[in-house]
């Protein structure tokens, strides 16, 4: 952003509520912001720590003088690029908010669809109303979207959530404690399925999984530098950077499958556009399930990959 549009008045004292989130809305458009008068209003809710009905019941009141540093620092920092995620610190998934930093991958609507996914599948092999319940991967769990929200729809499951980014690692068991399910989730550094293997050194080695999770880094990598700049320059190039066709991450699970104590009766993988054959394909080739199958998001991308072993 340039000193000239820092220096844009999107603000002054005698503004209300409505003027300065319409200023705002202004502002962030100039600067090339998508969707600017939504991102205003969250800002606007985030800053005056109001919920939507009060923001329009207190639309005509005079912007409070105190919270104006604040207003104005969130909104520069919108117009320089900066996901509105980071900036609240906050993103809803499934129904409950996660905290969220430029450490971890801001949890995606269409995550909640391989969740959803895995929660169907599993529910069929191991019943919600019986004795047995499965023990859970989630390999590169970033905020923790994935396990918390498993851990906290199934109280009764094992989840076990691995990140190479220990600082990653630290926002997840945040929203663990937020949700009340850290005492259900087990958090490991590593690389991977590595921290599970036979073998291999802590208290999650060799652990005997029923069900694999993952939403690893797939974008190949000269596809990073295309990115829109929210994505590029503020998320973590450690949870987009999938290799040089962004298949790296799942070629290597794959891989590492055999260290296992056991191989998991579901694999449930999210990919980027374009990828599903081919994960869906490798997976077939391992040969270890009776069925693999591709599941659209939202938009009718071909986005998730589902491996099951219905027998025992």
């Amino acid at each position: 952003m340039s000193e000239k549009a820092a220096d844009r008045p999107f603000y002054e004292p005698a503004y209300t509520i409505r003027e300065a989130c319409l200023q705002a809305s202004s502002f962030l458009a100039e600067q090339g912001v998508e969707e600017a008068r939504p991102n205003a209003e969250r800002l606007l809710l985030h800053v005056l720590g109001i919920e939507r009905s009060a923001l329009l019941r207190d639309w005509a009141e005079r912007f409070p003088s105190e919270k104006a540093e604040a207003w104005m620092d969130a909104v520069r920092r919108k117009a320089a690029g900066e996901p509105v995620q980071y900036i609240i610190g906050e993103q809803w998934f499934y129904g409950r908010p996660f905290a969220v930093t430029p450490a971890v991958l801001i949890p995606r609507p269409e995550t909640e669809l391989l969740v959803e996914a895995v929660l169907e599948a599993a529910d069929a092999l191991w019943p919600p109303e019986g004795a047995a319940a499965p023990t859970v991967l989630d390999v590169g769990t970033g905020s923790g979207a994935i396990a918390v929200t498993l851990a906290a729809q199934r109280p009764g499951w094992r989840v076990n959530a691995s990140d190479l980014s220990p600082d990653a690692l630290a926002v997840a068991r945040a929203n663990a404690v937020r949700h009340e399910a850290a005492d259900r989730i087990s958090f490991v550094q590593g690389d991977l399925l590595a921290p599970f293997a036979v073998g291999a050194e802590g208290a999650s080695a060799g652990l005997a999984a029923d069900v694999l999770v993952s939403n690893p880094p797939y974008i190949p990598a000269d596809d990073l530098a295309g990115l829109q700049r929210e994505v590029r320059d503020f998320e973590p190039r450690l949870a987009l950077d999938g290799g040089a066709d962004g298949l790296d991450p799942y070629r290597r699970m794959a891989e590492q499958l055999p260290l296992l104590r056991q191989t998991p009766r579901i694999v449930g993988f999210e990919l980027g556009m374009g990828q599903a054959r081919d994960v869906a394909a490798l997976l077939e080739a391992f040969g270890a399930w009776d069925e693999v199958r591709i599941i659209n998001d939202y938009a009718g991308i071909e986005r998730h990959v589902l491996a099951i072993k219905h027998t025992n």
